[in-house]
């Protein structure tokens, strides 16, 4: 295909579903977008597009073709990002990904970095999805557990955060405290909705807590946390923010199988670029400051 510049025009259509909102996106006339459409269209021989009164959409044929645009848009804004990344200052996009709920720590740190750096925009990404340092979707990756084995990766320990099992104390004096692990099943639990979940305290209490038990259920981090709060029913937290928090009782201490590695990952082509060092020099200067990890 030689003509990009239509194809990015009708991935943009496909994405947005009017002729307006593409234009908009992509700081064209709607006039443009029309033409780049007809002109693909008429070239490929096929209809990409169904137009009806609330916009267009995507034909088989054109399902086809805009999977094969969105990889090469995401494939050449990734490479946009890693090019960026080698310059000298300290500007542009910080992209840092980690577990959701480390976010206690991380925004405070990144925060300062930012007040430290202007010129820089902070994008602080979390999830389940594992984010490719090698396609430049991320500068710094905080990741738990084994060692991070991708290929072309720097890899740093970094540090283990204390984990133990809580209660509010409105849950306390509603139901009591736990006496024992026997005693365990006479009472609510706030877990993983992942029943596969790779937190080693999860696992401990998916081998250790009636399924029924465990009343509340989320993938969301802070929701689980939140629970706890409110007193939906005893849960695991990080040692820190808990004593952050008022009124939260703790039923187990940390126990050492409950405790996972922390490692900093950055990718060789980044790894040695100002930006990336500035950030990684202020967050291990915070981390010393971290109690009880």
């Amino acid at each position: 295909m030689d003509n990009w510049d239509e194809i990015r025009t009708a991935y943009h259509v496909a994405r947005v579903g009017t002729v307006s909102g593409a234009a908009e996106r992509l700081g064209v006339h709607h006039a443009t977008v029309i033409r780049h459409i007809d002109a693909l269209e008429e070239r490929l021989g096929v209809k990409l597009f169904q137009r009806h009164a609330r916009g267009y959409t995507a034909t088989e044929a054109g399902d086809d073709l805009l999977r094969v645009a969105q990889a090469t848009d995401d494939q050449f804004s990734q490479l946009v990002g890693r090019i960026r990344g080698r310059g000298d200052g300290v500007s542009g996009d910080l992209v840092v990904t980690s577990l959701g709920g480390l976010s206690h720590l991380l925004v405070p740190v990144l925060t300062r970095f930012r007040e430290d750096y202007p010129e820089v925009v902070v994008r602080f990404l979390t999830g389940d999805r594992l984010f490719r340092l090698e396609y430049g979707e991320a500068h710094v990756a905080i990741r738990a557990g084994s060692v991070p084995d991708q290929p072309d990766n720097v890899v740093q320990p970094f540090v283990k955060q204390r984990v133990a099992l809580y209660a509010s104390r409105s849950y306390v004096e509603r139901h009591g405290a736990p006496k024992d692990l026997a005693d365990m099943a006479n009472h609510f639990f706030v877990g993983a909705d992942d029943p596969n979940s790779r937190a080693p305290f999860m696992r401990w209490m998916r081998e250790h807590i009636p399924a029924e038990n465990i009343v509340f259920r989320s993938g969301d981090f802070h929701a689980l946390r939140r629970a706890i709060i409110e007193g939906a029913g005893i849960g695991f937290m990080f040692q820190l923010q808990a004593r952050e928090l008022d009124d939260m009782v703790e039923i187990l201490p940390p126990q050492d199988d409950w405790t996972s590695p922390l490692w900093l990952v950055t990718h060789m082509d980044l790894h040695r670029t100002t930006k990336v060092q500035a950030f990684l020099t202020v967050l291990k200067e915070a981390a010393k400051e971290w109690e009880n990890i």
